[in-house]
């Protein structure tokens, strides 16, 4: 983690539009239950002239000195009252006198022009200052003083700089960051300011993880702190509690401290940088992994000013280009695109672009954001919490089912820990999310992708299982195919051999396959069933625990009907309809009673009426005959459904009293299920909204995801959840961290925030522009009406970026949508699913937003 406090003077304005803006409601198969009221004025604060960024937030000042916030909220470190996360940039309070600002993962801290300090975020550790260790959600003033002059913020404390060049700190001193010579341990944290030596000349200071840099006016470099990694600069990895000078020289003019590196502009121009250089961010070109001492990076001399991230390093030359290196797992370098595959660390400076008007930039853990000398402000990388802000992309977490594409013809889905693979009706197989095992399938070395690319060129697959970092499918002919990680054998093709295409397993055909952690089951159309991998807790069912790189038969029965793997178990119904299991059980899911492995199957009870069975990493979930839902094994999550997160099950325990049940899916620890009325139901862990219903809390009983009535089949990942419905749409919800849920959630190329040429101001309800006008009728939309939208393009609409999101910025909704020039009238159906309430539609235009406000009653 990295938390600079970066003030750059240029000036930008709030992104609200062009004076000629095309605002543009239109999706197709897939809608909000809302009603549109009127067009939004669009907010149109003055010229910016400030950016920092947090963990996973970032702020603006604007030259009218409002203050604004987007990103990561969990602690109100937004500053807007609230404890929600903003995808979309809010205003924070109503005050206009805001000078510089810097934030930490957790906590913010505000200089005002007045001179006072403001803080709000995280208290835990006092590192607010207001004596207290209240969490705050609005700025509070830190004590009455009013010569601040610059703050930084660290993770649990602060640094800051008064007018007459005293420093001061406070928070957390476990490691001796505050630098006042002492190593305190938590609780015993610094509450209010207490001021570090005698020294009046203090210009600036910048801080890491736990380490602090500072500047003096006669351009010294002092550094205190951790210094593990020789991000102090002083030659050595021993830790400081007091200032140390980093060498002799007087020329340091600017300074950032990431994570565990530091990085610094001296008056000649030249870069220097230290510390950790495990993933390249010194930018050395070395393979040096720790720096103690300042090394030049590369020879140029017309640096600007820079700054670190947790593991990369940004950096303004006076040329006005942008320059990046280091990690850039998440795109946070701006060397896209990514689908080239180059979100591979840089060891040197790579230029972003080839623009020539950065002014200034500052990074985030994983994100980066800068300015251009038109006032415009752009962001990249990881949008997990919404900290980039932009439209454009969908956070890390969806809470409501959204759609994928505009398709129609989905057939079926599977999903697996950050993957989701899905067949359409004409027998082609698609894929996207993590590729970090080539388990997508698409030959291609590139970390994912963030929405669907077909899977070779075949039409013919019949089934598909998304499993562990590796796919099976067979096709219609009843060939067996795999690709992704082959370590334990789990392709049955004799090796350990990874593979990036599909290859073929043998040559017998196959009905089904199901996978677990590292083991493969499959029915062969004489009834057969079929085992391979790994072996550990005897999940192949062969009496042993030996792995095999082969398939081996499990018995020699010739009635199985179905089969399901989970983490570590393995389930089956026979034809004549009695259930088996086999494999780990520690936590009673095998259902037979006892919590002692099974190497060979055994019969789950003496019920004859089993319908189909699904297993997760330690529960079982089946379904009888008669429609009835059974579930046993683990439930610390109320995975098991049957209202209570006590106790573990080790037989079948009933769920309700519903005989409609028709199919179900079963992840780690969330649990989906159809019934027959074409209704979803989910229970379990919601920690990433995976069971759709809109929060993020656990349910321990049955819930229904929306009010649909169309589903046809679901697929559960670890933290993410997959549907199709009959309509053949594809939708998808939870965890979008590996852009699993088919939208982009980073970006390595640079997308624009806020925009440098003023705004439109647009009334109430009355629209229309040079391109066109939009008209929504019937207003209001009472229960039961159906919402028509009357438009006019004057050029086509291509691939527009539009979404929804809720008051507090959290996206909900998001789809590409095309129009073709002149006239277009659009039916809205779909109203069924969003509660009452308001919301907010953005459409993006060749970068720019129009935005709309959206009331259903």
């Amino acid at each position: 983690m990295h938390y600079p406090s970066l003030v750059a003077p240029q000036a930008a304005s709030r992104l609200s539009g062009p004076t000629s803006l095309l605002t543009l409601l239109l999706i197709r198969g897939r809608w909000l239950s809302a009603l549109l009221l009127g067009l939004l004025a669009f907010a149109a604060p003055a010229q910016a002239q400030q950016c920092a960024a947090g963990g996973e937030h970032t702020f603006s000042i604007h030259a009218d000195g409002t203050l604004w916030a987007w990103g990561d909220n969990t602690y109100g470190q937004l500053g807007d009252g609230t404890f929600a996360d903003r995808s979309t940039p809010v205003q924070v309070g109503n005050d206009t006198n805001w000078a510089s600002v810097s934030t930490s993962n957790a906590h913010t801290i505000a200089v005002r022009t007045d001179g006072t300090l403001w803080a709000w975020g995280r208290n835990t550790f006092s590192e607010l200052g207001d004596g207290t260790i209240t969490d705050r959600s609005t700025p509070v003033q830190v004590g009455n003083d009013t010569n601040w002059a610059s703050v930084a913020a660290g993770p649990g404390y602060t640094v800051a700089v008064r007018t007459d060049g005293t420093l001061w700190t406070w928070g957390l001193n476990h490691h001796g960051q505050l630098g006042n010579g002492t190593s305190t341990d938590y609780p015993n944290t610094r509450r209010v300011p207490g001021q570090v030596g005698t020294a009046t000349n203090w210009a600036s200071v910048a801080v890491g993880d736990l380490h602090t840099v500072a500047l003096r006016t006669d351009g010294t470099l002092w550094t205190w702190g951790v210094n593990d990694y020789g991000q102090l600069g002083n030659g050595t990895i021993d830790n400081r509690l007091t200032p140390t000078q980093v060498g002799t020289a007087t020329t340091w003019a600017s300074v950032a401290a990431g994570n565990l590196h530091t990085a610094a502009v001296r008056t000649d121009g030249t870069l220097w940088a230290w510390g950790s250089n495990f993933s390249d961010q010194v930018g050395d070109g070395s393979t040096i992994t720790r720096r103690t001492a300042p090394v030049q990076v590369g020879k140029a001399t017309n640096w600007a000013r820079v700054a670190a991230g947790i593991n990369h390093t940004v950096a303004v030359r006076k040329d006005g280009t942008l320059w990046a290196w280091g990690s850039n797992d998440n795109g946070q370098i701006g060397s896209g695109p990514r689908g080239n595959g180059v979100t591979d660390n840089r060891r040197v400076p790579v230029q972003v672009g080839t623009d020539t008007n950065w002014t200034s930039v500052a990074a985030g853990d994983w994100h980066t954001v800068a300015k251009r000398t038109d006032g415009s402000l752009w962001a990249w990388g990881s949008n997990g919490e919404g900290q980039v802000g932009s439209t454009q992309l969908v956070p890390g977490r969806q809470m409501f089912p959204a759609r994928i594409g505009t398709a129609t013809n989905w057939a079926s889905v599977s999903a697996a820990q950050y993957q989701t693979r899905a067949i359409q009706q004409d027998g082609a197989l698609w894929a996207w999310g993590y590729n970090g095992n080539g388990e997508l399938g698409t030959g291609v070395p590139i970390t994912g992708r963030s929405t669907p690319v077909q899977v070779g060129t075949a039409t013919s697959w019949a089934s598909v299982v998304a499993a562990r970092y590796y796919t099976l499918a067979i096709r219609q002919d009843g060939t067996l195919w795999a690709w992704g990680l082959n370590e334990g054998g789990q392709f049955g093709d004799g090796t350990k051999v990874n593979q990036r295409v599909p290859v073929q397993v043998g040559t017998a055909t196959w009905t089904s396959v199901a996978a677990g952690v590292g083991h493969t089951v499959a029915l062969r159309t004489d009834g057969t069933l079929w085992a391979w991998g790994s072996n550990y807790d005897g999940q192949l069912g062969d009496g042993t625990n030996t792995a095999h790189m082969t398939s081996m038969q499990v018995g020699t029965d010739t009635n199985w009907a179905s089969v399901a793997a989970g983490g570590f178990h393995t389930v089956a119904v026979r034809t004549d309809g009695t259930l088996w299991a086999w494999g780990q059980n520690e936590n009673g899911q095998l259902g037979d009673g006892t919590k002692v492995n099974r190497h060979v199957p055994v019969q789950v009870g003496t019920d004859t009426n089993w319908a189909s069975v699904a297993a997760g990493g330690s529960h079982t979930l089946a379904i009888r005959k008669d429609g009835t839902l059974w579930t046993w094994g683990y439930n610390d999550d109320g995975q098991l459904g049957y209202g209570t997160t006590a106790n573990m099950r080790i037989v079948p325990v009933q769920v309700g009293t519903a005989t409609t049940w028709k199919s179900a899916a079963v992840g780690p620890r969330h649990t989906m299920a159809l019934r027959t009325d074409g209704t979803l139901w989910a229970w379990g862990y919601n920690g990433n909204s995976e069971l759709g219903d809109g929060t993020g809390v656990d349910r321990r009983a049955p819930v229904q995801v929306g009010t649909a009535t169309n589903w046809a089949n679901a697929a559960t990942g670890l933290y993410h959840t997959v549907a199709v419905r009959t309509d053949g749409t594809l939708w998808a919800w939870g965890n979008n961290s590996s852009e699993q849920l088919g939208e982009p959630s980073l970006s390595t190329d640079p997308l624009l925030i806020e925009g440098g040429d003023g705004s439109l101001p647009l009334s109430l309800p009355a629209f229309s522009a040079r391109t066109g006008g939009l008209r929504a009728a019937p207003v209001p939309l009472g229960s039961g009406a159906v919402l028509t939208l009357d438009f006019t393009l004057a050029t086509p609409l291509v691939s527009a970026p539009l979404t929804l999101t809720d008051i507090t910025g959290r996206v909900l909704l998001r789809r590409l949508i095309s129009a073709p020039a002149g006239p277009a009238k659009l039916v809205v159906p779909e109203l069924t699913s969003w509660p009452a309430g308001l919301y907010i539609v953005r459409l993006v235009i060749d970068g720019r937003p129009a935005q709309v406000k959206v009331v259903r009653e």
